[in-house]
């Protein structure tokens, strides 16, 4: 299940509750789902029982409740799981509030995908997603490749930009275009067209891509957000994890050399869940035990649930950069996914080590490894950046 897929299954929950007169309407035209913040729980989280309690006129986690009822009655045949509310706190702000005291309450099933709903703090809803459902993230991006996160979000809407001599405006545009027809829109740069877009400009008199060559100078005016200077020094050269650019571009070709090596081995990449085998090392938990006495996410866990979270997130990074005509959102979600792949890596071996036996867990983590390769790959594309096999 992704973001957009969990915002839909929200959504559909509080259509569900208006239609039924448990809340008033309107119904939001989107949800918002996120990460967790720190000190909150499962895999994503949303306020929107916050947003809705005004107009309801109740209490935000009465409406918490009601709108985890209403996805409740979606499940069918999923497994027993666990919902649970945790006490109310002090906190707020934080669409992944912690809880301060055990959690109560429980119901029997929940939505297909969704393993734990929790209601935290003032009324936030966290979801952690059922493992079998991270597995199916997996196949899905392995099924799109480097177009996973393309899509019709954009369909019908027709965008045209007047060109720019500016070097920094027309690489934006241009590349503002292709975030633009990656969500079904239908965009093209046409002289004497009204939008125009106008990031700050890049140092007159300077040419970055005679300087730099055409990848560095690409992600330096990129990069950085439309209202700050770009990047045009020479540390864009750099070969070493100081170096953003460097950092996604070595992540990518370490997922090749993973492929490479596996094939080598004979192993076959596999989607299927990752049992931690045997032979790796216990890892120490990521951090303190959870107030109600669940067991925590050790760095095994930890290490996986990150990156599956920046994977799953890139559709909706790619969404939001087309429409906010902001490219340098997809960069930055890029060196998210680097991030999180290099620290993957290095807590779950994907490949077995010395007579260490091949096992499920090797080829899970191999196809996972080739999830991150595909999202790298396909996103310095739409920046118009080559992604190595070999660096």
């Amino acid at each position: 299940m992704t973001p957009a897929e969990l915002s839909r299954t929200v959504r559909r929950a509080v259509c569900r509750a208006v239609e039924d007169d448990a809340l008033p309407g309107p119904v939001p035209e989107r949800v918002t789902i996120e990460r967790p913040r720190p000190g909150g729980r499962g895999d994503y989280a949303s306020n929107i029982a916050l947003q809705l309690a005004g107009p309801a006129g109740r209490p935000p986690r009465e409406v918490a409740e009601i709108v985890r009822a209403n996805i409740l009655l979606s499940a069918t045949t999923s497994p027993a799981t666990s919902v649970t509310t945790s006490p109310a706190t002090s906190e707020s702000g934080s669409a992944a509030a912690s809880s301060t005291g055990p959690s109560t309450g429980a119901a029997p099933r929940t939505s297909p995908g969704i393993d734990r709903i929790e209601i935290t703090g003032p009324g936030f809803l966290n979801f952690t997603l059922a493992r079998d459902t991270r597995a199916e993230l997996v196949r899905t991006i392995l099924r799109a490749g480097p177009r996973y996160g393309h899509g019709d979000a954009l369909a019908g809407t027709a965008v045209t930009f007047a060109p720019s001599d500016e070097p920094r405006a027309a690489l934006w545009t241009g590349t503002v275009v292709e975030l633009l027809r990656s969500q079904g829109a239908a965009a093209e740069i046409v002289p004497g067209a009204g939008e125009r877009l106008r990031p700050l400009p890049a140092p007159a008199g300077d040419d970055p891509f005679a300087r730099l060559g055409p990848d560095a100078a690409r992600w330096g005016l990129l990069r950085p957000a439309a209202h700050d200077r770009p990047y045009t020094g020479a540390e864009l050269l750099v070969q070493r994890e100081s170096n953003p650019l460097f950092r996604v571009r070595y992540a990518y070709a370490r997922t090749r050399a993973l492929a490479r090596n596996a094939a080598e081995l004979g192993i076959t990449p596999d989607p299927a869940p990752d049992p931690a085998p045997a032979s790796d090392p216990a890892p120490a938990p990521a951090r303190g035990g959870n107030s109600d006495g669940t067991p925590e996410a050790t760095g095994h866990d930890s290490a996986t649930a990150l990156l599956l979270t920046a994977l799953g997130d890139h559709p909706a990074v790619l969404e939001a950069a087309a429409r906010l005509r902001a490219p340098d959102r997809l960069a930055r979600h890029l060196e998210h996914t680097a991030d999180a792949f290099l620290r993957f890596q290095e807590t779950c071996r994907p490949l077995p080590l010395g007579d260490e036996k091949r096992s499920a867990a090797h080829r899970s983590r191999l196809a996972l490894a080739d999830a991150a390769g595909a999202v790298l790959a396909g996103g310095l594309s739409l920046l118009g950046i080559d992604a190595p096999a070999y660096l």
